[in-house]
């Protein structure tokens, strides 16, 4: 599942929700070259790289998809997406809307979801509560928003996040029902069959 938004929506504490929520769900770490956070840990919540080191993995296939995106690079490691398929377990993927382009380009059956604050004002207060970055980066996330919000219309669903329990419950919601959509059922015509074989012994 793509989760998607501007700076400042919520997604990323959506996301954190959800996994303490649910164990089947794992959250993709990107890498990035952008500075950390205070609160932020490498490997926890960004694989934190120098931009060589990105421009590498971008050379070595290594990224499923990335993007330039407030002045920074971020990408999703190939290897996120290989391991969630592997253990049978729902990635979030926590990106831009330039990357979800990319995901749902590679992987047709990417559910996209874009996460929209209540109000231009409360968006631009989450920003500077952060406290985290300087007034220019500030604005340039302001004025990369708008941009981002006119492709909400691209995903699959939308959810305004005035109530962060609310759009936690409504992201959970959606994830059980694709969870349940037959082209998203693993091993489906498996258990229909051995079902079969089960009526048909009854039978006997």
């Amino acid at each position: 599942m793509i989760l998607a938004a501007p700076s400042g929506a919520g997604k990323t504490t959506i996301a954190r929700k959800l996994r303490e929520h649910r164990a089947d769900v794992v959250f993709s770490v990107s890498a990035t070259t952008r500075p950390p956070r205070p609160h932020e840990r490498h490997g926890r919540d960004y694989w934190f790289l120098a931009e060589d080191e990105f421009r590498e993995q971008v050379g070595a296939g290594e990224l499923a998809e990335w993007a330039e995106v407030h002045g920074h690079l971020y990408g999703t490691p190939m290897e996120n997406i290989r391991r969630a398929a592997e253990q049978r377990q729902i990635l979030l993927l926590d990106i831009d809307v330039q990357g979800a382009r990319q995901i749902r380009a590679a992987v047709p059956g990417a559910v996209s979801v874009f996460i929209l604050p209540p109000s231009g004002r409360e968006l631009a207060g989450r920003l500077t509560s952060r406290g985290s970055e300087g007034e220019e980066v500030r604005r340039r996330r302001l004025n990369n928003a708008c941009r981002e919000i006119a492709a909400a219309q691209e995903f699959d669903y939308v959810i305004v996040n005035d109530d962060l329990e609310r759009a936690v419950g409504h992201v959970d919601a959606i994830l059980r029902a694709e969870s349940a959509r037959c082209a998203h059922l693993v091993g489906l015509a498996e258990y229909a069959t051995r079902l079969c074989v089960d009526i048909e012994s009854s039978l006997i």
